[in-house]
């Protein structure tokens, strides 16, 4: 699960916001990010994880309950929801309104385009090796395309913050995971926290690996010019402001999810399928 975010360890540095009410500009910007588009894509994403959980903690023993639970917890309506009132606010409105300047013009839109296609067509495993393949061919020739993507990786903290956004939705998982008393013994804190970390190289190699191959796949129809543009935008204050309120809100919507996956692995372990 591609997202694929001590508490310090983990970076646990923003503040969520209160819930609010998203205004009209708002949801125009996030109707511009092809927001309910994304989170079908990321409910696809979840329920082939929620396979992967089945085969690790509790082997062919979930059947249709599990396939309930799942297609429950990843809910578009539910996830849409906690993204949106967690969204909301987090912008000025001046921002929110220079950000609609830029997605929604015809770049904008053609951005959010591609990377939607894009995410959709990775859960084809073998568009996934095409878009590594592609990846390797960039990094092969080490021209102006692979220095663009760099560039873009750095003005949008995506290595980072995905990093720390797994990290945080793992150690959620791990918390629950606890609390219903599916580990041997009761793990403490310390415990917990230093087993996540253990992981971060691995998510950390995963991570840079699916984002550089995603937007090899995503941006190939892009000119260098309009890359270029798409970047300046990333370097830009109300880029940077846009995409560090875009990246808490899924980091709230993950570690929400990510609770409550815990919470059902432990119940189907202890064979209490409800």
């Amino acid at each position: 699960m591609a997202h694929r975010f001590l508490f310090a360890l983990l970076l646990l540095v923003w503040t969520p916001a209160m819930a609010a009410t998203p205004t009209p500009e708002e949801r125009r910007l996030l109707e511009a990010l092809g927001m309910s588009d994304v989170l079908e894509v990321m409910r696809a994403e979840g329920l082939d994880y929620a396979g992967e959980l089945e085969t690790q903690f509790f082997p062919g023993s979930g059947g249709a309950a599990w396939e309930a639970t799942v297609s429950g917890i990843y809910a578009t309506d539910a996830m849409r929801e906690i993204f949106i009132t967690d969204f909301a606010g987090r912008l000025e409105p001046a921002t929110v309104e220079k950000a609609l300047d830029f997605f929604e013009s015809d770049l904008g839109e053609r951005v959010i385009t591609l990377e939607v296609s894009a995410r959709s067509a990775l859960l084809d495993p073998e568009v996934e090796d095409e878009s590594k393949a592609l990846l390797e061919d960039l990094i092969a020739a080490d021209g102006p395309r692979i220095g663009r993507l760099r560039a873009f990786v750095d003005a949008n903290d995506l290595v980072e913050s995905n990093v720390v956004g797994a990290l945080n939705a793992n150690y959620a998982f791990y918390v629950a995971l606890n609390e219903g008393d599916a580990f041997p013994y009761a793990m403490s804190e310390e415990e917990m926290l230093a087993d996540v970390w253990s992981q971060e190289p691995e998510i950390r190699r995963d991570t840079e690996e699916w984002i550089y191959s995603y937007l090899a796949l995503a941006y190939r129809p892009l000119t260098g010019g309009e890359l270029d543009a798409y970047i300046a935008f990333s370097e830009s204050d109300v880029g940077r402001r846009y995409n560090r309120a875009l990246f808490e809100a899924f980091d709230t919507m993950f570690t929400a999810i990510s609770r409550r996956l815990g919470a059902s692995v432990a119940r189907f372990m202890s064979g209490q399928k409800i």
